[in-house]
């Protein structure tokens, strides 16, 4: 569970950066906004995966409230789910 987690924690960040980096410049400094359309709807959609990811591994693992939430608030930062998945990594492997 904790790599299905990793790995969907991995995918929804990098989603998320190509949307702030990528569709967002496109749109408001180009006028191309059919990025954020697409770009906006996959990383949504890869957000609810997540998070669905993140309560399974929070059940399974038996994590805190803190570290739930701590993990939620990281999905929202650029670059930190990236320094998280490091964490982890050490922990259960």
């Amino acid at each position: 569970m904790i790599n299905i987690y990793r790995k969907t924690a991995l995918v929804e960040g990098l989603s998320y950066l190509i949307l702030l980096f990528i569709a967002m410049p496109l749109k408001y400094f180009f006028n191309i906004p059919e990025g954020v359309k697409y770009f906006g709807w996959i990383h949504g959609v890869l957000f609810l995966v997540f998070m669905v990811a993140l309560v399974l591994a929070a059940i399974k693992y038996r994590w805190s409230f803190k570290r739930i939430m701590l993990y939620l608030i990281a999905s929202v930062l650029p670059f930190v789910p990236f320094i998280l998945d490091r964490s982890l990594k050490k922990e259960y492997s």
